[in-house]
């Protein structure tokens, strides 16, 4: 969760230098109000939050999700409720208007440094272009479903994205197939936005990619440690170049 509040935090100010990025009390908005979905964010802070405080602190994420213009999630990482709260997650999520839109896992592991990586089919280039900025924004729109338009809403013209994020392009050819990144994050390296096209996925090259941007990302910074969040589609992954996981994720959004 912390790992979360402190790169979103960038990455919301990065795509708006006015975004709402708020520490209240039992909930941490990162919200850029941005087409691409993932910038926009609110999770529960508090530890051991029992079934009234959950019911409570739900609704208050819903309550500042709709005062946003674009839609985003809540992220609600379920080892930070206590035992008789995650019993009532479900209901007090319906009563406070959010819908339960896909699954997720935290992950962690001392794995770094790693062997450089490489794949047969596959070169590697870091992002330092516009259009290689664009790539990424359409391999990640491709990969979770996003129109392309989104994508580029949240990457385009970033400095930060093509300097201090270890983002990399997996190239077949010249073709962009899969792409990852790696950024420092209070003394750990975040691993963000991995994705694959689905038209090349199940070849390991989004295995080999993330493999690369924590090899260069450990390289520059020294870091041992390394963090993420995985979707389902990505889960099977990460455990393989040493990720274990930590704690189940759900991401919620406003009911319509």
């Amino acid at each position: 969760m912390e790992q979360l509040a402190v790169v979103w935090r960038a990455m919301a100010l990065d795509r708006d230098p006015d975004a709402d990025v708020r520490d209240l009390r039992g909930l941490a908005v990162r919200w850029a109000d941005s087409r691409f979905a993932f910038w926009n964010c609110v999770t529960l802070t508090e530890a051991d939050a029992g079934a009234e405080l959950l019911a409570r602190r739900l609704a208050q994420a819903a309550d500042i999700m709709r005062a946003k213009r674009r839609p985003g999630f809540l992220w609600l990482f379920e080892d930070l409720l206590a035992e008789e709260a995650r019993g009532t997650l479900a209901a007090a999520a319906e009563r406070a208007g959010l819908r339960y839109a896909f699954p997720g896992t935290a992950m962690a592991g001392d794995l770094l440094p790693i062997p450089e990586p490489s794949h047969p089919d596959l070169t590697f280039a870091r992002v330092t272009t516009a259009a290689q900025l664009e790539s990424y924004a359409d391999l990640n729109s491709r990969g979770y479903g996003f129109p392309l338009e989104d994508g580029r809403d949240g990457l385009a013209g970033s400095a930060l994205w093509t300097s201090g994020v270890h983002a990399y392009l997996a190239l077949r050819g010249d073709v962009p197939v899969a792409c990852a990144a790696t950024v420092e994050a209070a003394g750990r390296l975040f691993v963000l936005l991995v994705a694959t096209d689905p038209r090349w996925q199940r070849r390991g090259y989004g295995e080999a990619v993330t493999r690369k941007a924590l090899y260069e990302g450990a390289r520059a910074t020294g870091l041992t440690r390394a963090t993420l969040h995985a979707t389902a589609a990505g889960a099977p992954v990460y455990p393989r170049i040493g990720f274990v996981p930590h704690s189940p994720m759900g991401f919620y959004g406003l009911r319509e």
